[in-house]
C-alpha cells in the first residue's frame, strides 16, 4: 500500500488516487482538532463571505473538512480529514485542501445530466456543470457526500454509484469524484441552485456549445 502525506505541495493539478471503488471501499477518519488558518487566510475567507452576501447568496459559513492524508491500496481508499472553516474553500489562491465531492450523473442509457448553476453561487456561477457536488459535511465520508448531494440537488437516488478519483486542483481544492447511474425512467427535479438543466447525449462529441472543454475532458476521462 502506498502512502502519500501532505498532498498540498505541488502547484500543478494532480490525480492523487484513481479508482474505481465501491462506496464501502472508501474509509474516512476524522481528526478531532480543527485546522487553524493564518490571519491572511482568515481575512480572505471573510472577504469572500461578504462578497457572497452582497450578491444575495443564501450561503452561510460553517464547518467542513480538509484532507490531511490518504492511503491507496488494493482494498480501497483511506482518507484522513479534519474540520476547517467552510469559507476557506472560497479563497481563490489557496483553498487549504478543503474537500468537495462531485457526483457526475448519467441516465440508464448513458446520457449526462447537466445543470446551469445559479448566478449567486460561490463556484461556477452561471455556468453549466455535470451532476451534483458540494463540500463534505463535518464527520461525513466523501462517498456519502456523493449520494447526499445528488438527492439534495436533483431529488433522485442512484441505481449504482462508484468513486472514481481523488484530485487536487491548482488552488489546493481537493475533489472526490464519483460517477452515478440512475434507474431506468428516473426523473430529476432541480433545486434552487440550478436555473436550467438538460440531458446531454451519451456521445460527448454531440454535446451542445455550452459544454465547456473542461467538462468534455472530465466526461471523456470517466467514459474510458
Amino acid at each position: 500500500m502506498v502512502t502519500r502525506t501532505d498532498p498540498t505541495t505541488d502547484e500543478m493539478p494532480e490525480i492523487l488516487a484513481r479508482g474505481p471503488w465501491e462506496l464501502d471501499q472508501i474509509i474516512t477518519r476524522w481528526r478531532a482538532e480543527h485546522y487553524e488558518p493564518s490571519l491572511e487566510h482568515t481575512e480572505a475567507a471573510d472577504a469572500e463571505i461578504a462578497g457572497l452576501r452582497e450578491r444575495g447568496s443564501p450561503s452561510h459559513d460553517g464547518l467542513a473538512g480538509r484532507l490531511v492524508d490518504f492511503r491507496e491500496g488494493p482494498s480501497g481508499l483511506e482518507i484522513e480529514m479534519q474540520p476547517l472553516r467552510w469559507a476557506l474553500r472560497l479563497v481563490a489562491t489557496d483553498a487549504s485542501s478543503s474537500v468537495a465531492a462531485l457526483c457526475v450523473t448519467r441516465s440508464a442509457d448513458g446520457r449526462w445530466l447537466a445543470g446551469r448553476r445559479a448566478p449567486w453561487l460561490s463556484s461556477w456561477a452561471g455556468r453549466w456543470a455535470l451532476g451534483a457536488g458540494g463540500s463534505v459535511d463535518l464527520g461525513e465520508s466523501p462517498a456519502k457526500t456523493l449520494v447526499r448531494e445528488l438527492h439534495e440537488e436533483w431529488s433522485v437516488s442512484p441505481e449504482r454509484i462508484r468513486g472514481e478519483a481523488l484530485i487536487r486542483l491548482p488552488h489546493r481544492l481537493i475533489m472526490f469524484v464519483g460517477q452515478a447511474w440512475l434507474p431506468q425512467g428516473a426523473e430529476v427535479t432541480p433545486d434552487h441552485e440550478h436555473d436550467a438543466h438538460a440531458w446531454w447525449p451519451a456521445d460527448i462529441e454531440q454535446w451542445p456549445a455550452e459544454a465547456e472543454e473542461s467538462l468534455r475532458r472530465m466526461a471523456r476521462w470517466l467514459a474510458e
